[in-house]
C-alpha cells in the first residue's frame, strides 16, 4: 500500500484524493483488530464502554447510515433500523445485542459497506463534494460529510487500540 494521498483509477481527482484518506483509515483499523478472537471483541472493560466487535459495527453502521442519507435521500426505513439501529446508536442496546461474532462478520461487514460507497462514488464527480447540504442543523457539503465518516473511523479507531491495551493487562 502506498502512503499517499494521490489520484486513483476510476474516481475523479478530489474523489480520489478522499478515497485515499478512507483506505488509510480503513486500513490502520483492520490492523488494530487483527488476530482478535470472538472473546476479546466482546470484552468490555467497564459496564459503560462498548466493546470492540460493537465499534466495529459502529463504524459500518455510519457509512452505511450515511449511504441513505446521501445516496438514497431518504431516512433509513424499518428493515434497516433492525439491522443497523442499535451499532449506530451503542449504548445499553450495543452492548446487549452486539456479541457473538467473528472477527470475519465485522470485517465482512465495513467490506459489504465500503463497496458500495466505492461504487456510489465512481459515479460521482468533483463538483458533487462540493454541493451544500444541512448536516445537524449546520451548513455542510457532501465533502465534509464523508470526511465525517473516517474521521469517526480514526476516533473509534483510537478507543479499540486502548481497549487492546486493556485486553493484555487483563
Amino acid at each position: 500500500m502506498d502512503f499517499k494521498i494521490s489520484e486513483l483509477q476510476g474516481f475523479t481527482h478530489q474523489i480520489g484524493h478522499l478515497v485515499s484518506q478512507m483506505d488509510y483509515a480503513r486500513k490502520t483499523t483492520l490492523d488494530a483488530v487483527k488476530g482478535l478472537t470472538t472473546e476479546e471483541l466482546d470484552f468490555l472493560p467497564s459496564e459503560d464502554f462498548n466493546s470492540i466487535g460493537a465499534l466495529l459495527l459502529h463504524i459500518a453502521a455510519i457509512e452505511k447510515g450515511f449511504q441513505i442519507e446521501i445516496f438514497d435521500g431518504r431516512t433509513p426505513n424499518q428493515q434497516e433500523m433492525a439491522e443497523w439501529g442499535d451499532p449506530y446508536s451503542l449504548g445499553e442496546k450495543g452492548r446487549q445485542n452486539i456479541k457473538g461474532n467473528s472477527l470475519d462478520f465485522y470485517i465482512n461487514k465495513l467490506e459489504e459497506v465500503r463497496q458500495r460507497t466505492l461504487q456510489e462514488f465512481a459515479k460521482l464527480n468533483d463538483k458533487w463534494l462540493y454541493e451544500n447540504r444541512l448536516w445537524d442543523n449546520n451548513q455542510s457539503n457532501n465533502y465534509f460529510i464523508w470526511f465525517h465518516v473516517f474521521e469517526d473511523e480514526i476516533n473509534h479507531r483510537g478507543q479499540i487500540r486502548l481497549i487492546r491495551k486493556m485486553l493484555s493487562v487483563r
